[in-house]
């Protein structure tokens, strides 16, 4: 077994922490959206949202070390709830506008479009995070050649040849991982520049 390889297996697994706060920021910002983005009552989306959540935080409270298909499926579902809930508040707003019903009210509606956006971004994130090289729990637990395809390319994955200081951080010499903030990173950058920026999407599921 490779040096690399060992240090793969040997990581603690990636924290809970920043997944878990986007995940609350995200039901927080829908929570707070005016009535007329809603889907009534108010609560109904971010209380699924906490029932899907929770068992999660209770699988893995601090680290990312346990994970099987149950667990994948709960925590694909709770992105695609909040995607879900987000595209319908997006919709509302859009009809809003259009209809000249915030005219009256235009503060509002454009912290609401702030709103949108930024659970927009969130929710990216956790999608790329859930899904690159099997997930969370995969990327980190799993050897590396028994890892899935990667989704996307990023400059970690080919500085193994570049100068000393900066190869030491390359995924082939360190064992170096993504986790949440380098999707985070990844989701503002597309969703500010329009297009990718230092991460290439490989897979066709992560380009759609």
């Amino acid at each position: 077994m490779s040096t690399t390889e060992r240090r793969h297996q040997a990581h603690p697994g990636e924290p809970r922490l920043p997944a878990a706060v986007a995940v609350l920021v995200a039901i927080a910002l829908y929570s707070l959206l005016p009535t007329q983005l809603l889907i009534e009552p108010r609560f109904v989306v971010p209380v699924l949202e906490l029932l899907l959540f929770l068992p999660l935080v209770a699988a893995n409270p601090r680290r990312m070390t346990r994970g099987n298909r149950e667990l994948r499926r709960l925590a694909i579902s709770l992105v695609l709830l909040i995607a879900a809930g987000n595209a319908v508040a997006l919709a509302l707003l859009i009809r809003q506008l259009v209809g000249g019903h915030g005219q009256d009210d235009s503060a509002t509606l454009l912290l609401a479009a702030g709103q949108v956006w930024l659970t927009n971004v969130l929710v990216f994130a956790l999608a790329y995070w859930e899904l690159d090289r099997g997930g969370p729990v995969s990327r980190t637990q799993v050897p590396r050649p028994r890892l899935p395809i990667a989704d996307f390319r990023f400059p970690q994955d080919e500085d193994h040849d570049a100068i000393p200081e900066v190869a030491k951080r390359s995924s082939g010499k360190s064992g170096w991982a993504p986790g949440f903030i380098d999707y985070l990173y990844v989701s503002v950058t597309n969703s500010s520049a329009f297009s990718p920026t230092d991460t290439m999407p490989l897979s066709p599921r992560a380009r759609r």
